[in-house]
Formats: C-alpha cells, structure tokens, sequence
C-alpha cells in the first residue's frame, strides 16, 4: 500500500471515530484530520493524527505491510504537566 493512500485511510476512521463520539457536539470533515507526524520504512507506514476541535482524541495509526493490517489506537489526554526547564513541576491540571 502507498503511504499516501495509508494517511486517506487514516484519516476517514479519525473522521468517523471523532463523529460517533456522544461526549462532543462538533461534527468535523476528513479535511479538519491533521497528521502530527509520519513515516515509511520499508513496507510499514505509521502516523499520529488529530483534529482542531477541543476535546479531541489523539490517533496513532500502524500499518503492517506483511500482514496488510491497520492497527489504529486512540489516546485521551489524562493530565497536562507543566514543567520547568529544569523538569521540575510547576502545574498539575488533571483532566479525567
């Protein structure tokens, strides 16, 4: 599979999770998905994916090129850690 046919995919299932979610109200479109970051190796693609909206999900797409497989696993944002240049906290904002 092209890696540019592989983000396509990626980015219809961030589409249709973040539209099936009750939790949101704001519907998006496949042109407000947005990769973070990507990368092919060989016959293996992987990304990370998100939306604008606030509240959204956080994706992380692999596609094993042997197997011809998606794996697709989604993150929520638990905490929000601000730190100082020395690492040391300076807020803890729990999100749960």
């Amino acid at each position: 599979m092209k890696h540019e046919r592989f983000i396509e995919i990626c980015k219809e299932n961030v589409k249709l999770f973040e539209n099936e979610r009750t939790d949101i109200d704001e519907k998006i479109q496949i042109d407000d998905v947005f990769t973070v970051w990507s990368c092919k190796t060989l016959q293996n693609s992987k990304c990370l994916m998100s939306t604008p909206v606030k509240g959204a999900y956080y994706y992380e797409f692999t596609l094993d090129g042997d197997k011809r497989e998606i794996y697709m696993v989604v993150y929520k944002q638990v905490v929000n850690i601000h730190l100082d240049k020395d690492g040391d906290i300076l807020e803890l904002n729990n999100r749960g």
